[in-house]
C-alpha cells in the first residue's frame, strides 16, 4: 500500500532529510508542513491542516526539533499535539510522534528502555513526557519514537554550534558529564522511513520505541570528533577552539537508550554516529560558501 505521509516540521534538520529520503525512494506520497505553518492558534486550524493533507500517517517532528535546538518546549506545543492526535483519531490515521531521550534524567546506571517512566524534571523533559501522554490518550494508532540528540549540518544542534565557534575562534564550554547516543539526521530519517514501510504493509505494532546510535559520547567527546573532521575541510586550525568541560565534580549522567525492542520488532539495526560526522562537517562548510 502506498501511503500518504504528512510531515509536520518538514523544515527542521531531521524533517528536511526525511522528506528528501522519502522523495528519493518514491514509495510514498509526501505532504510537507513547515514549523511556522504549524503554529496553530486553535484546534480548528490544526484539524483543517491535517484534513487537507488526507494522510494515512502524520509524522510530527516539531517538538523534537525544538528540544534538540536548545529552545524551550511550551504549553502551546503540547496543545498542538493534542489537536493533531484528535485529528488523526477522527480520520483513522497513524500519529508518529518523534520524541527525545530528554524525557529521562540520566540518573540510572544503565540504558533506558521503553518501560522506564520519564523522570526528567526540567521544563523540557516534563513537557516532552506530557506530549507523549497526550498522543497515547487521544490517538489509538500511535507510534512514539524517542531518539538520541539529533545532529545535522544545518539548524541548531551540537555540530553547527561547535563549527560556528571554530570559525569565530571562541572558547567552547561543553558538558562532559552527560553521556548519550547522538543520532545523525540521515540515520533518524532512515529509521522513520523503515517504520513507514512497515505501516504500508499493514503492521499495526503501536507503542513506544527507542532508537539511538551504537556508541555513547559526552558533548565534549562529540565535539572532539567534530573538530577532528573539520581539519579536513577547513584551513582554520582546530587549536583556535579551546574545549573546556564543565564542572568535573558534577555527577555523571547517562541518557543512552536501549534499542532491542525496535530491532526485534522492525528489524531496525543501530548505526555508529561517527560514520556520519565527516559528511555532516563537509556539508556544513559547503553551505557556508
Amino acid at each position: 500500500m502506498r501511503l500518504r505521509v504528512l510531515v509536520i516540521g518538514s523544515d527542521s534538520p531531521l524533517g528536511r532529510v526525511l522528506v528528501e529520503l522519502l522523495e528519493d525512494l518514491s514509495r510514498h506520497d509526501v505532504v510537507c508542513l513547515t514549523r511556522s505553518a504549524s503554529r496553530w492558534k486553535s484546534e480548528r486550524q490544526a484539524k483543517k491542516a491535517v484534513r487537507r493533507a488526507e494522510a494515512n500517517v502524520v509524522v510530527d517532528i516539531r517538538v523534537e526539533a525544538v528540544a534538540d535546538g536548545g529552545q524551550d518546549v511550551v504549553d502551546l506545543d503540547l496543545k498542538r499535539c493534542q489537536w493533531v492526535a484528535k485529528a488523526c483519531q477522527r480520520d483513522g490515521a497513524c500519529y508518529m510522534f518523534i520524541s527525545s531521550s530528554r524525557v529521562f534524567s540520566g540518573d540510572l546506571d544503565r540504558m533506558y528502555n521503553e518501560g522506564d517512566l520519564p523522570d526528567n524534571n526540567s521544563d523540557t523533559g516534563l513537557l516532552l513526557a506530557d506530549a507523549e501522554q497526550v498522543v497515547r490518550k487521544y490517538c489509538d494508532r500511535y507510534l512514539i519514537l524517542r531518539l538520541g540528540p539529533v545532529f545535522a549540518s544545518d539548524g541548531a544542534n551540537l555540530v553547527t554550534r561547535v563549527l560556528g565557534e571554530l570559525v569565530s575562534g571562541e572558547n567552547l564550554v561543553l558538558d562532559n558529564n552527560l553521556r548519550g547516543c547522538p543520532v545523525a539526521s540521515g540515520d533518524g530519517a532512515r529509521v522513520i522511513s523503515a517504520l513507514l514501510d512497515q505501516q504500508s504493509v499493514g503492521a499495526e505494532l503501536w507503542g513506544t520505541y527507542h532508537y539511538c546510535s551504537t556508541e555513547t559520547a559526552t558533548h565534549y567527546e562529540f565535539a572532539e570528533a567534530v573538530l577532528a573532521a573539520a581539519s579536513q575541510f577547513s584551513d582554520v586550525s582546530t587549536g583556535a577552539v579551546e574545549l573546556m568541560p564543565l564542572d568535573p565534580d558534577a555527577p555523571s549522567l547517562n541518557r543512552s537508550l536501549e534499542c532491542s525492542k525496535i530491532r526485534n520488532t522492525f528489524a531496525i539495526k543501530q548505526q555508529p554516529w561517527r560514520n556520519a560526522i565527516a559528511d555532516q562537517v563537509k556539508q556544513y562548510f559547503q553551505q557556508q560558501t
